[in-house]
């Protein structure tokens, strides 16, 4: 799940940034960055991610799992590196380094445990929740550089915490009917498109490590919260203070990010409706 979850940021972020800067809420973008082969083949690794995701919340924490798919960020990175040649700032790599900290100490605190049903009331906010994540969306589009980054891909996280939250339960259904009737898989759906297409715009704004980073810690909290509070999450007896480390520290790295990071990618065109030339790499 982590490799897959590194190389689809990767990718998306290679496409992304060959696509027009959209400065409104418009769906339209999921539409133009399906035009490259580079974005459907990072949706296929983001789908691969997904299934293995799925797969994991059945048994394990919701904050386990979430907080392991910020580690593809570090994937990310590195390939970033590698193949395109991105010049890390060292702040930018010590907080990289802190926010994968973070993680781990989430990790070590996870117990295994079965998910409960949610109620009503929780699925009910789960509806709730797509319609302010779209409005907030529509207000933050005209953010530019490493802030629209972090506070897109913020948004990006959140819409994707609540699809994990539908997640859990439902990956514990026992048949394919159940899971069709199931309401929280139309709720997984529409947030995983809300959360694509915010993320899309983050990637735009040039720092992929920060629109990424801020996806998965914000992605982590709500999930962390819903899930032992509702869910049946469980940390291991002793390690609450681990627990609460991990967030903080997670938290501090992301916010530290908006300051440090640094566009990776620089789009050759501003005009509307017109693509940016593609670089040898899209081949």
């Amino acid at each position: 799940m982590i490799a897959a979850y590194g190389v689809a940021n990767l990718l998306q972020s290679m496409a992304a940034a060959r696509t027009t800067v959209h400065h409104t809420f418009d769906p339209q973008l999921l539409v133009r960055l399906a035009g490259h082969r580079t974005y459907l083949l990072g949706v296929g690794c983001q789908v691969l991610g997904f299934v293995l995701a799925f797969l994991a919340r059945r048994d394990l924490p919701l904050f386990l799992v979430q907080a392991s798919v910020a580690a593809g960020l570090g994937v990310t990175a590195l390939l970033g590196v590698l193949i395109l040649k991105w010049s890390l700032p060292v702040a930018e790599i010590a907080l990289l380094t802190l926010l994968l900290a973070g993680i781990t100490a989430l990790v070590l605190s996870a117990q295994p445990a079965h998910s409960r049903q949610l109620p009503t009331s929780a699925v009910v906010g789960l509806g709730v929740a797509v319609a302010v994540i779209a409005v907030l969306g529509f207000l933050s589009v005209r953010l530019h550089g490493a802030l629209g980054s972090v506070v897109l891909g913020s948004l990006a996280g959140i819409a994707f915490s609540a699809a994990a939250i539908a997640a859990r339960p439902l990956a514990n259904e026992h048949s394919a009917a159940e899971v069709g009737a199931n309401p929280l898989l139309y709720l997984l759906v529409v947030h995983s498109i809300v959360g694509q297409l915010l993320l899309g715009m983050a990637m735009q704004r040039g720092s992929t490590t920060a629109a990424v980073a801020a996806m998965d810690a914000a992605g982590a909290v709500p999930a962390a919260i819903v899930g032992l509070l509702l869910l049946g999450d469980r940390i291991h007896p002793g390690r609450e203070w681990l627990a609460g480390l991990g967030f903080a520290v997670t938290l501090a790295a992301v916010i530290a990010l908006t300051r440090y990071a640094e566009p990776q990618h620089h789009h050759a065109s501003r005009t509307h409706g017109e693509c940016a030339p593609l670089p040898t790499t899209a081949h």
